[in-house]
């Protein structure tokens, strides 16, 4: 059975030892740290806490210590130095246990503590100060169950020690656990709604595209007709004209106010014209309808080109004249995934793409009229997004028996735009951590986790940015987000300098 105590009873000292005022040892007060004034978080340490600061010799006399823990009640222990350096911990309950137990008190009371500590030594459990809080509980808990209400030296610095006690941080972890669980349940409630915002905007755009594909395929079925019947018609008046080649003068005057040689000539176009913009709207519905595609439970098969076409039109108003979009496809099967996900996967590229091409144009051109004059012929390289799909077999390093090598969709969006600075890939793959996504949710984060965790895949990123000198330096090396496979024939990148994303997807 554990006692603990909190309060040296002052009249068994008195009866057991006369002497308990006498010190043959110098001690300096204890102290209490105010600790961190801000809100604390799952990332907080232990420097944040309100850490005790008690040092005392190894020479000084238990009832020294004793007289401390009597007037500082909430004093949870003492941390030992011997010649200037740490040697150890002894808490209020251990030495005062220690002192209580019978015929104890007139064997240890005047003798130094490092009598009783090597006599009652037991583990400390030593922490710097950068420990997270919610870390420094878990390894607390781990303790015998005789050690965890021992406190916890918190090293600070080099050779400066503190204490902690294990209530007080028990009791801050609790209120940080209360504090994540309830954000996170704020987090998750506010997840679904979006879901479920999104999933009725899916539904009304389907909906939506629905009622327009019905007037746009009767305008496209009926085209060929108005086609037939106006190829038959300018047939038959090209007849009349020949065998009526004097017309009478009301049929003349006709034939001048109308200007029939001109509609001769110009209804074909029109004609034309109207199957060029019905075909264009109904591959935009079309593309439209893909894109909203609401996933289902389980995985379908999936054209990938035909979805990329379909965003790439989506993005046509986005999409000036000086972007050139280079398409490498390979031949691709049908890919069992979300299709719908993947979408939002290749939009979110595709969108960082445009917006990087874009902000570099913009930047050379204020820079051109900045410096004045015309810029090098050599020196224009035309904005370009070039998408490259292969099929490929992985070979991994130690294959199981029985298992042959899997093969692998590869779907590589590369551009030639600045690039990313170091210190802006760094924080895009951070954001892919859970943790992080968690806090800050961005559009690349978003598709990392559709990739990897939804499908199985691997997400990659790839940025090399050029420096204005003729000599590559530090930041022209490409930095790879991703550690590659033994064996990985991913696709090599087309472009010297800017970004591409990879994304890998097993074929099943």
């Amino acid at each position: 059975m554990i006692i603990y105590v909190n309060k040296l009873n002052p009249a068994s000292l008195l009866h057991f030892g006369r002497c308990v005022l006498v010190s043959n040892g110098f001690i300096s007060p204890p102290s209490l740290s105010q600790g961190s004034d801000r809100d604390l978080s799952t990332q907080s340490a232990l420097r944040e806490l309100p850490l005790y600061n008690f040092q005392v010799k190894t020479t000084c006399q238990g009832v020294d210590v004793a007289r401390i823990f009597e007037k500082h009640p909430l004093l949870p222990g003492a941390i030992l130095i011997e010649q200037g350096k740490f040697a150890g911990m002894v808490s209020r309950r251990r030495l005062l246990e220690c002192l209580l137990r019978p015929h104890r008190l007139e064997l240890f009371l005047h003798k130094p503590l490092q009598v009783i500590y090597r006599y009652d030594r037991s583990e400390v459990l030593v922490l710097p100060d950068s420990t997270p809080i919610l870390t420094a509980t878990q390894q607390a808990l781990k303790r015998s169950p005789e050690l965890r209400a021992e406190p916890i030296v918190v090293q600070v610095g080099a050779s400066d020690y503190r204490l902690l006690d294990v209530q007080e941080l028990n009791l801050v972890s609790w209120q940080i656990r209360g504090i994540e669980t309830q954000v996170r349940y704020e987090r998750i409630q506010a997840q679904m709604i979006q879901s479920e915002k999104m999933a009725s905007l899916g539904r009304l755009v389907d909906g939506l595209v629905h009622e327009i594909l019905d007037p746009v395929s009767f305008i496209w079925g009926n085209l060929t007709y108005v086609s037939t019947y106006s190829d038959n018609l300018l047939e038959l008046l090209s007849a009349y004209a020949a065998y009526l080649t004097v017309p009478p003068e009301e049929i003349a005057d006709l034939k001048e106010d109308i200007e029939l040689d001109f509609i001769q000539q110009d209804f074909p176009r029109a004609i034309g014209s109207i199957r060029s913009g019905a075909e264009r709207l109904k591959k935009l519905v079309s593309g439209l309808q893909n894109f909203c595609h609401i996933d289902d439970v389980y995985p379908k098969p999936a054209d990938l080109h035909a979805n990329l076409d379909s965003i790439l039109l989506l993005l046509k108003s986005r999409l000036t004249s000086e972007i050139e979009i280079i398409r490498n496809y390979g031949h691709l099967p049908p890919v069992q995934c979300y299709i719908g996900q993947l979408n939002q996967v290749f939009m979110n590229i595709l969108t960082n793409a445009i917006d990087a091409l874009i902000e570099q144009a913009v930047r050379e051109k204020y820079s051109q009229e900045f410096k004045g004059g015309m810029p090098a012929a050599d020196a224009i390289q035309k904005p370009r997004i070039e998408i490259t799909t292969k099929v490929f077999s992985r070979t991994f390093t130690n294959p199981n028996p029985g298992i042959c090598d899997l093969r692998w969709v590869s779907i590589l969006i590369a551009d030639n735009g600045p690039g990313m600075s170091p210190e802006l890939q760094q924080q895009i793959l951070e954001s892919f951590s859970v943790q992080k996504r968690a806090t800050k949710e961005t559009s690349l984060s978003l598709s990392y986790e559709i990739v990897t965790a939804k499908h199985g895949g691997e997400f990659k990123m790839r940025s090399r940015r050029v420096s204005q000198e003729k000599s590559p330096t530090v930041s022209d090396r490409l930095y790879e987000a991703e550690s590659q496979v033994s064996g990985n024939e991913s696709i090599e990148s087309p472009v010297s300098s800017g970004t591409e994303f990879e994304i890998l997807l097993p074929l099943v």
